[in-house]
């Protein structure tokens, strides 16, 4: 792979995980506002504040969804910068 091609597959890949990712944001936080119909985006980090999530059929599964999409962007972007750039020199 050569530098040029990792930094536009990088690009092709950010734009996609952050478009998936903004979608199911929005899903996850109508599904919650489905049990707590005043939450905020930034109470959502912390969904074990809110039992009755744990009632909803489908909010957990949702919510995992959208943890493995983070978590696949945040591998994606690792591998590739490691491909394309130098290993820093030890500090010593």
């Amino acid at each position: 792979m050569t530098e040029e091609s990792g930094l536009e597959m990088l690009e092709i890949a950010g734009k996609l995980f952050e478009r998936m990712i903004s979608q199911q944001q929005a899903k996850v936080l109508r599904l919650a506002r489905e049990v707590v119909p005043n939450i905020t985006p930034e109470e959502l980090r912390n969904p074990h504040d809110f039992p009755k999530l744990k009632e909803h059929p489908t909010f957990e599964f949702e919510d995992g969804l959208l943890s493995g999409l983070i978590s696949a962007q945040i591998a994606m972007r690792a591998e590739l910068k490691g491909r394309l750039l130098p290993p820093d020199p030890p500090r010593g």
